[in-house]
């Protein structure tokens, strides 16, 4: 087998320290020598360990993405050395040689043959925006969850508000909550708190907050608003920095071609932007853009067998952006995405189609980042234009099947 990379040094990174394999070549021509040492991971041992396999012409350095063990060697060997981070399931070891030891000799002997593939890891400034996506996105996770220990709280009082509310903490029953914390119980003068056409519904509410509310419960239901104004704060201060960076980078046309495809709000399309990089150059096509998300199967054929396979893990923040902005898409009933959802629902199954609908948006976004044009929405027509034969037959069957006789005439164009 050729070899692509003469001076090699694979690396198996933990938390505490790194195994460092070096092959290099032997005295005699055709052969070759590895060596294994150990490092540390803090910052000085990392620029020592960099310093030293600049000094002996390592031309190419390879690590497993570990946790994020790998980031303070990556980040540092990248300014002056050709890293490369792979992903752990591309570079298994043969079956009972596992050790840190033989595994960075491994990934020495894959990277000198060019057998291994680098994994997409983002520039400084896309990775400060992820940084601040993925916070905001794990902070409104967990100010959700907040809202819903709130309102199990309430039942174990009798105050069954969130039964006569859409929104527990809109106006009126943050209004409501905030009165039986500071010490009010009289259901009427709380039902009156109610704003616009919630006033209808004071009967109900008069009922509803009828319970057994404490000063126990009174400690408790204030500190869980207190948790979700911190919360809040938080996200709003994040929303504020995400909007600072996407204007010094210059990510605000991308931002509006994204906001063009059904269902993508700003905090999706910041989530893909910070993802993706926004650079497709990056990415082939938009096959592999899927693919990389984890929203199209993968491949598993043998003797001419395609056997069912399954989506891969993928980007889960990115899967997540895309599941909301197609939640949001497929409830439109004049737009591609919604017309492709409900035909594939069908024989499918919803999950199956859901995920169909982001792999299509995806790859509108792909060509979109890549042509710089907004997006084209092929109607809810589409496929009844592109098999109208198919439509036809399939309409004079269904009402077969309900007890019609169906004879068609053409219409004559005007």
């Amino acid at each position: 087998m050729d070899i692509v990379h003469e001076r090699v040094c694979g690396m198996d990174i933990s938390k505490r320290d790194v195994k460092v394999a070096v092959r290099l070549p032997g005295k005699r021509k055709g052969t070759f020598s590895t060596e294994v040492t150990t490092w540390g991971a803090t910052a000085g041992q990392v620029l020592d360990l960099t310093g030293y396999l600049g000094k002996i012409g390592v031309t190419s350095v390879v690590m497993e993405a570990t946790s994020d063990y790998w980031k303070p060697f990556y980040y540092v060997m990248e300014e002056s050395l050709p890293v490369m981070l792979v992903n752990a399931k591309s570079a298994r070891n043969i079956p009972g040689r596992k050790s840190d030891v033989s595994d960075a000799a491994w990934l020495a002997q894959l990277g000198a043959h060019g057998l291994l593939r680098a994994s997409f890891v983002p520039p400084p400034a896309i990775r400060e925006l992820r940084d601040l996506t993925r916070a905001r996105t794990i902070a409104v996770r967990d100010q959700a969850k907040q809202k819903q220990r709130l309102e199990k709280f309430l039942e174990s009082s009798g105050i069954k508000l969130s039964s006569v509310v859409s929104e527990l903490l809109g106006v009126s029953g943050r209004s409501m909550l905030e009165a039986l914390a500071r010490g009010e119980r009289d259901p009427e003068v709380l039902a009156d708190l109610a704003h616009k056409r919630l006033r209808n519904k004071i009967p109900e509410l008069v009922q509803a907050l009828q319970g057994r509310f404490s000063e126990h419960h009174e400690f408790m239901v204030s500190q869980y608003l207190a948790q979700i104004d911190r919360h809040q704060e938080m996200i709003t201060q994040l929303t504020g920095r995400i909007e600072h960076v996407i204007q010094r980078e210059d990510f605000g046309g991308a931002r509006d071609l994204l906001l063009t495809v059904p269902g993508v709000a700003t905090r999706v399309a910041d989530v893909i932007i910070a993802e993706t990089g926004a650079n497709m150059t990056v990415f082939p096509s938009a096959g592999h853009l899927a693919s990389w998300a984890g929203v199209c199967p993968g491949m598993n054929e043998s003797a001419g067998i395609v056997r069912s396979s399954h989506v891969t893990h993928g980007n889960a923040y990115l899967k997540g952006a895309l599941g909301i902005a197609a939640m949001s898409a497929i409830r439109g009933k004049n737009n591609y995405l919604g017309a492709k959802y409900r035909r594939l629902a069908g024989r499918r199954g919803a999950m199956r189609a859901l995920v169909a609908v982001q792999h299509s948006m995806l790859s509108a976004m792909w060509h979109m980042l890549q042509t710089g044009e907004i997006y084209n929405d092929p109607g809810q027509d589409y496929f009844t234009r592109l098999k109208p034969e198919k439509a036809r037959h399939k309409a004079i069957r269904q009402l077969e099947q309900l007890g019609y006789q169906v004879s068609i005439t053409p219409q004559k164009p005007d």
